[in-house]
């Protein structure tokens, strides 16, 4: 493979547009760019969690949805095409499942917490959500796999039960919310 980006700078964005896959432009503050910014920003989360020592099991499941997440990226720069496989679907759901029968079950709502790495796992959660609403609500506009919706919808999912896992392995613990915490006057 050649070098895919010789030049950083273009300037062809200098007027508020932007190049999709297909070489169609379209603005910047296009729904679709910022579903596509969101599912950026979830894989540099990703990447500062990893940053941070983990359980091995975790840090490798952690770059393989990395990898999809470019392919999501990658999907959404090219209206019209599937290129998240459904069978990442099931391997998230596996995953996932996997994961959760380590834990004890929930029985308290828990707040983001339990060691910088769980927080980080946490925070990916958190923008995980986000760019499933925005993809949602692009797909109102456009057409979009299912399957992009699904993966998100599932890799939220897994992003929490990691951050448990991560909070256990760390020796930090969980934060459970306290719902009286600062009732005290009686209220």
């Amino acid at each position: 493979m050649g070098n895919r980006l010789s030049k950083i700078y273009t300037r062809t964005g200098d007027e508020g547009m932007t190049g999709l896959s297909t070489g169609d432009r379209v603005r910047k503050d296009s729904l679709r760019i910022e579903v596509m910014g969101d599912v950026d920003e979830l894989n540099s989360v990703i990447g500062m969690v990893l940053a941070i020592e983990l359980p091995e099991a975790v840090a490798d499941c952690l770059i393989d949805v990395q990898h999809d997440l470019f392919n999501l990226g990658a999907e959404l720069s090219m209206p019209g095409e599937a290129l998240v496989d459904p069978g990442r679907i099931d391997w998230l759901e596996a995953t996932l499942d996997s994961f959760n029968d380590e834990l004890p079950p929930l029985m308290e709502f828990i707040l983001p917490g339990g060691g910088l790495a769980a927080s980080s796992c946490h925070l990916a959660r958190a923008v995980c959500r986000r760019a499933e609403r925005h993809l949602v609500a692009l797909a109102s506009e456009e057409p979009v796999t299912i399957e992009a919706r699904t993966y998100l919808n599932r890799l939220s999912d897994l992003l929490f039960v990691l951050a448990r896992i991560i909070a256990r392995e760390a020796g930090e613990g969980e934060v459970f919310w306290e719902s009286q915490r600062l009732r005290g006057d009686g209220a």
